[in-house]
């Protein structure tokens, strides 16, 4: 079963894998987030959304459907 960047846990990495929405999926690659890219969960906020993630030295802060739509390998 895929994994994706939502269902990670704080200080988790994981390898970027592609996208379940080509919509979203177009908005993040601009954003950076390419596949075969290392990403690292650092947090969510207290209710959950949105969540910080680090790709390459940068921070994002991304909506959990955002997130959820991110396949992940570890």
């Amino acid at each position: 079963m895929a994994k994706n960047v939502a269902e990670m846990l704080p200080g988790e990495t994981a390898i970027i894998a592609g996208f379940s929405d080509e919509q979203i999926g177009l908005k993040l690659l601009e954003m950076g987030l390419l596949p075969g890219t290392a990403i690292r969960f650092n947090f969510s906020a207290p209710f959950g959304d949105p969540v910080c993630v680090s790709v390459s030295d940068v921070d994002l802060s991304l909506r959990i459907n955002e997130a959820s739509t991110i396949s992940i390998i570890n």
